[in-house]
């Protein structure tokens, strides 16, 4: 008999306290509470982690070898858990070539449908193509130059893997005597095997001709030859001019002669070298080394260091040389502002002189030393060295000048222009993926197909139909499939992978997702929930962590946690239905929820457009879906931007607004221009910060002490002490990075990684240190009794009391303290903080600086993971920002900071090629009156 509840007996991971609670099975159960509390703790790190253990234990050892496995969780007792699936918000992937398409796999059918039902035309004249006969290829060959070079190869395979032994010697038995593998002519006794693991490329080499009168007869037998052993295809070299040209038997254009590749999948990938961009290899964009990067202030000269890669190398050394020879050839001076030079002069700089040789003297030793030769040019040796170098950090150096500009060939479509000429109906496979999944539905149902191809495609149109329907349930029908993966927010890749759950229609699975409404308009919270409940009533158990107010209203059950966080937290506040959660008295969150407690409105917000200049003017956005907006962003106030999933908020601010403020700050211009749009009024603001939820360290090492400076104070004040001071240790000796103090053994991780064959590696205690980063004298250093370890140990809160009488150290944990951060401990690894996390951690940093002003702050979506709680703590750091004379700008769904807000901006109406307008700006009060906000709409109810 199937289990009705789900029992946790002693679950002690973290900061959870022991907790014994049983949760109903098959129902939709949301965990709540202050952030920090324990709910990611019990939901992932508890049930998930001993959900995934078991069902990777049932399978065999050799299955287990190639799967991560968990360590068994701090809890007694799990009874009634089904197998788990997590869907958490940290699965975006960030790689450039990963789409909305590629991850929901519609793609994928897509490229099928177009490989059995497309139409292939000419990429040049734009004629349909059709098959060419060994005939016409003979009539094309003949109207060549006479005594021009050819080589006819026969291509039996393209771009596959494997060793091909038995294709080899049939190539052998047939008696031909060339091949060409891999681009390299060879003897074919001389290639018995290739590598098993490589794509390699075959090609029969038929024969070699010279082009006269004469040669018609032995040319029409050899296409005839490598056609027939080719079934249709015949690929002529060109070896004078490098160049090579395919003939099909299959598809040709009687008009230009350009022949079609085999229309495969294949061709449809922009992963694959068949049919990915040859200029950008299917990435849709080019990166280069940008001038404004190069030279971020021309008002610099060269011997100032305008040059920002070379800064200023001194006159001795070889590039100062070079510059100083450059200089005096074209009469110029180094002392001269980079931005007055003559414009062919900055060229040469940047560029090289390209032809025109230049005399250089080079100092070597005593004597000097002249040559003659072209200037090479900053920027083409950048590109070399980027290219030449084996080193990641010299390529991550120099991708700071780098930029991106769309593929001048695929115009950002990724494809070879022979794919992007094969078409259904007027739409070709690129022209699809750019429309939004709304649109998509209504276009794909009606595509003109034969009856003979509607028999093969009907298959493949209904699995793409039902996998854009439920992108469209869980409020995703704004976004297009060409979308880059990598700039989904965390909400919109759960809510992606949410959908291709429900179309998996599983059973008796336990789903467990991590705030899903992050990134969802209020107006759209109705079709998550009901996506949700989809998935419970197929018969799954399914648990949301979550903040949301009517996803809490909409659960079957809820989990309180608290009653504080971190230390403080970890114990069950409250677990029932809504109704009793509303009247209890303990529950934050039923306080929050009943209103009894609330995030207040200002009595008077700051006045907007004190002055004329005091606002940026963006005019002309066209970036993305925008369609040639013009807005005013008032400075001196907080100013939120809102508007539906998709309508064009981070187009808006991140895209257009930061981007170009930060462009022209480098520059030193009061307004600039570029093909997003124009930003003026530059002059007002000194720095633009943009506080993301990026991790701040991407290893283990990295921590919230490290990140935000507090950790120099401390190591500074161990190594003040008199026993410090009597031997000789110095700041350096307590960090955990550098030689001297560290524990050797490990490293300072505190942890050894032990590699196991047929199983996962494994993480051990260090033996020598015992976990805990130092060797023995630096531990035997001791500040009112604690070692360096135990202060990174510390929570933020216990730290604060501790170092209450040390100025430089408390000031900065105050910070981390005010954003909520309180529970977080000093030496926690960055990679285990949340988004959220590590933008309260940033938002501290910027906090603990010098008190500056005229600095424009930008944040997406900072309340996060945050409980009403936790963001009366947010808005109160925010202000304070504000407060000290700063401008800052928030892309924000949470209505409780919303309506805090000096003023708005609405984007709008709706998502994808529906929005992309200015709907409303003004104050909450003046938002509330425009029908047309969703927004609006919204705030008025709670104002």
């Amino acid at each position: 008999m199937e289990p009705k509840t789900l029992s946790i007996r002693g679950a002690r991971m973290h900061n959870l306290k022991n907790i014994d609670v049983d949760l109903p099975r098959n129902r939709l159960v949301l965990f709540t509470g202050l952030s920090g509390s324990g709910k990611s703790t019990l939901a992932f790190d508890t049930l998930y982690a001993e959900g995934q253990r078991r069902y990777v234990e049932s399978l065999s050892t050799y299955a287990r070898q190639f799967l991560g496995q968990m360590d068994k969780p701090e809890v007694d007792s799990l009874e009634g858990l089904s197998p788990a699936v997590s869907i958490e918000q940290k699965t975006t992937s960030k790689n450039p070539r990963s789409t909305v398409g590629t991850v929901t796999e519609i793609y994928d059918h897509l490229r099928l449908l177009f490989a059995r039902c497309g139409h292939p035309h000419c990429h040049i004249c734009g004629d349909e193509i059709q098959a060419q006969s060994v005939e016409d290829m003979v009539n094309s060959l003949m109207r060549l130059p006479q005594g021009t070079k050819v080589m006819l190869l026969g291509p039996l395979v393209t771009e596959r893997k494997g060793r091909h032994e038995q294709l080899l010697a049939r190539i052998r038995k047939e008696g031909f005597v060339r091949i060409r593998v891999d681009g390299e002519i060879v003897h074919a006794d001389d290639v018995s095997s290739l590598e098993k693991n490589k794509k390699h490329s075959i090609d029969v080499v038929v024969d070699r001709l010279v082009i006269k009168d004469s040669i018609r007869r032995r040319l029409s037998d050899s296409v005839s030859t490598a056609v027939k052993l080719t079934e249709g295809f015949l690929t002529v070299l060109y070896p004078d001019e490098g160049r090579e040209q395919l003939y099909s038997e299959l598809a040709a254009c009687h008009n230009c002669g350009v022949s079609m590749p085999p229309i495969s999948t294949q061709l449809f990938s922009f992963n694959n070298p068949q049919g990915a961009c040859e200029e950008c290899g299917g990435l849709g964009v080019k990166q280069f080394f940008d001038p404004g990067l190069v030279v971020p202030d021309p008002a610099k000269s060269i011997r100032q260091g305008a040059i920002a890669p070379w800064g200023w190398r001194r006159e001795e050394s070889y590039y100062g040389h070079m510059l100083e020879s450059v200089a005096r050839h074209f009469d110029v001076s180094l002392d001269t502002a980079f931005g007055d030079l003559p414009k062919k002069v900055r060229t040469v700089f940047l560029y090289g002189s390209k032809g025109e040789e230049i005399t250089f003297h080079y100092r070597k030793g005593r004597r000097m030393i002249s040559s003659v030769k072209q200037f090479e040019g900053v920027i083409p040796q950048l590109d070399r060295r980027f290219h030449e170098t084996q080193s990641s950090m010299i390529r991550d150096e120099l991708g700071k000048y780098m930029n991106e500009q769309i593929c001048p060939v695929c115009q950002g479509a990724r494809l070879k222009s022979e794919a992007l000429a094969v078409k259904i109906g007027n739409w070709s496979i690129h022209e699809l993926t750019c429309m939004s999944v709304e649109k998509l539905l209504e276009r794909l149902p009606v595509v003109p197909l034969s009856e003979r191809e509607r028999k093969i495609g009907e298959p493949v149109l209904k699995e793409i139909v039902d996998r854009l329907s439920f992108l469209e349930d869980v409020g995703l029908g704004y976004l297009s499939l060409e979308r880059r993966a990598g700039t989904l927010s965390g909400g919109e890749a759960q809510r992606i992978r949410l959908a291709s759950q429900i179309g998996s229609r599983l059973a008796g699975v336990l789903y467990i997702l991590d705030e899903p409404s992050i990134g969802l308009h209020q107006r759209d919270n109705q079709k998550l929930i009901r996506t949700l409940i989809e998935l419970r009533d197929l018969g799954n158990s399914v648990i949301v962590v979550e903040h949301d107010t009517d996803t809490i209203l909409a659960a079957d059950y809820i989990l309180d946690m608290g009653p504080g966080a971190g230390i403080h937290g970890g114990e069950i506040v409250y677990n029932g239905d809504i109704g009793g959660l509303l009247e209890d008295k303990k529950s934050v969150t039923g306080a929050y929820l009943a209103g009894r407690l609330q995030i207040e409105s200002p009595e008077k917000r700051r006045r907007v457009f004190k002055g004329n200049k005091q606002k940026l003017h963006l005019k002309d956005c066209t970036a993305n879906n925008l369609k040639n907006i013009s807005v005013d962003f008032p400075l001196g106030v907080m100013t939120c931007v809102t508007g539906v999933s998709g309508s064009g908020k981070s187009s808006l601010v991140i895209e257009t607004l930061f981007s170009l403020t930060r462009k022209g700050i480098n520059k030193r211009q009061a307004a600039i221009t570029d093909n997003r749009g124009r930003l003026e009024g530059l002059e007002q603001i000194d720095k633009v910060v943009d506080i993301d939820q990026s991790p701040i360290g991407r290893t283990p090492r990295s921590n919230p002490a490290t990140y935000t400076g507090v950790f120099g104070p401390i190591r500074e004040l161990f190594a003040k002490l008199p026993e410090s001071r009597s031997r000789g240790y110095k700041p350096g000796r307590f960090s955990f990075n550098v030689k001297g103090g560290r524990c050797e053994a490990c490293e300072g991780e505190g942890v050894n990684k032990i590699a196991m064959h047929f199983l996962p590696d494994i993480y051990v205690e260090c033996d020598v240190c015992s976990g805990r980063r130092y060797n023995r004298e630096t531990l035997d250093i001791r500040y009112r009794g604690k070692n360096i370890h135990d202060v990174l140990a510390m929570t933020v809160e216990e730290a604060l009391d501790f170092f209450k009488n040390v100025p430089p150290v408390k000031n900065r944990l105050q910070t981390l303290f005010d954003v909520g951060l309180g529970y977080i401990s000093l030496g926690q690894s960055s990679v285990t903080l949340s988004g959220g996390e590590a933008q309260r951690v940033k938002l501290a940093k910027e906090l603990s600086g010098r008190n500056s002003s005229s600095i424009l702050y930008i944040l997406d979506e900072p309340t996060t993971g945050l409980h009403p709680a936790d963001i009366q703590h947010l808005l109160n750091v925010l202000n304070r920002l504000v407060d000290q004379g700063n401008s800052v700008v928030v892309i924000e769904h949470n209505l409780d900071v919303i309506k805090t807000a000096d003023w708005i901006i609405d984007v709008g109406p709706e998502g994808g090629d529906g929005g992309g307008q200015i709907v409303a700006t003004g104050t909450p009060e003046q938002v509330v009156q425009h029908k047309n906000s969703y927004t609006g709409q919204f705030l008025g109810k709670i104002l």
